[in-house]
């Protein structure tokens, strides 16, 4: 698209549990406002916007909103904007399956054929899609795109991706997708302004937060991943339990006679930190705790991160640099120390007032594996995206 010099580009990023959005100049792509609501389904509340136009967003969101109710506040409060046109719109969408490994224009094709997909990521493409909706009769005529979670993967080689299952399922698109995908293509694009040749080389990337996976980049590409099919695997989660042996899910159906969906809610909402605490699935929570189950979850969270890491490492045959984002990895100091502790033999050692200023080079100055705090931004790839089509 050309943009005209007042054109905005809307990108908005509804999760599980949030909605986030952000404005940009069509022109420069600057942003001009960034913010997002949280605890949807919960207790919602607007955590706050910055930038030019964050006077639009004041307080005045209803608690008991759904994800329904929270966008359509956020969508009244831009349309009823002076001086504000819109020229696109771009969203985050979590499963592209086998068939979209790029943006795409969104029309009623794309979306029967992302409605498809809502039974591999329940907890997010119906919200996703919502979005797009709701963008859609609020301005039914503006062009809208929809970027992936899974598409930065798919350059992973088909031996990452498929799984030792039948073949035949394998063809009909029962592999590896991975996701996060936003997140690491960001820091793909910024790494080389902050680690020079090092980003073009070996990398782990740690996006850790409520949802969380690691990456193997190599040359700013996706080698391998922790997550899989869906976004349950991988990595110990706020709510979800990582990998596990599946002989465990099939114990649970035919010997403790649990329904497939107790399953599937046990697994995706009551596990992980949840689970292993007994407290809560906020970092921050159990990071305040002294209960010792507090203790043990955060625990084992920095352990799968370390196992998992090995991984990655060994799918690139070493490591040249190791990057933290997300809202655990940004944030916390103390769950980083961990993790560096527990990958200490590979030369990777953090300088302790760095880590605790959360600086973007945590680790000492003579360490073998330099270790960087890189602030995740999902929206800004998809603004991207938007402009090249």
């Amino acid at each position: 698209m050309t943009p005209s010099k007042d054109a905005v580009i809307l990108v908005l990023n509804a999760g599980s549990s949030s909605v986030k959005f952000a404005l940009f100049s069509a022109e420069t792509l600057q942003p001009l406002c960034r913010g997002g609501i949280e605890g949807i389904g919960s207790r919602a509340r607007f955590g706050g916007a910055s930038g030019a136009r964050a006077h639009l967003f004041e307080d005045g969101l209803p608690e008991d909103s759904d994800h329904a109710a929270a966008t359509h506040w956020l969508l009244d409060r831009i349309r009823r904007a002076d001086g504000l046109r819109l020229s696109a719109a771009g969203h985050r969408v979590v499963h592209g399956g086998p068939d979209f490994a790029a943006p795409v224009v969104i029309d009623e094709a794309v979306m029967t054929a992302l409605e498809a997909l809502i039974p591999l990521a329940p907890a997010h493409q119906p919200h996703n899609l919502a979005a797009i909706r709701a963008v859609s009769g609020a301005w039914p005529d503006l062009p809208q795109v929809a970027c992936f979670d899974t598409a930065f993967h798919r350059t992973m080689l088909r031996l990452a991706q498929i799984f030792a299952i039948p073949h035949e399922l394998t063809d009909q698109g029962l592999v590896r997708y991975g996701f996060h995908g936003l997140s690491y293509q960001h820091i793909a694009d910024v790494l080389p302004g902050i680690a020079g040749e090092r980003a073009r080389g070996r990398v782990i990337v740690a996006h850790l937060g409520h949802g969380a996976s690691l990456c193997a980049l190599h040359g700013g590409r996706s080698v391998a991943t922790t997550m899989g099919f869906t976004a349950l695997d991988g990595l110990m989660m706020g709510m979800r339990c990582g990998a596990i042996d599946a002989g465990l899910v099939l114990h649970l159906i035919e010997q403790r006679g649990m329904a497939p969906a107790e399953v599937s809610e046990m697994l995706n909402r009551r596990s992980g930190l949840l689970g292993v605490s007994g407290i809560s699935n906020d970092a921050r929570t159990l990071l305040a705790s002294d209960d010792p189950r507090a203790a043990e979850a955060l625990d084992l969270f920095a352990y799968r991160v370390v196992r998992e890491a090995g991984s990655m490492m060994a799918a690139l045959g070493g490591l040249d640099a190791f990057v933290f984002t997300a809202g655990i990895g940004e944030r916390s100091a103390r769950i980083r120390a961990a993790i560096a502790e527990g990958l200490a033999w590979t030369g990777l050692r953090l300088d302790a007032a760095r880590n605790a200023a959360n600086d973007t080079q945590i680790s000492t100055d003579d360490a073998t594996i330099p270790v960087y705090v890189v602030p995740a931004d999902e929206e800004l790839p998809i603004a991207r995206a938007v402009l090249s089509r």
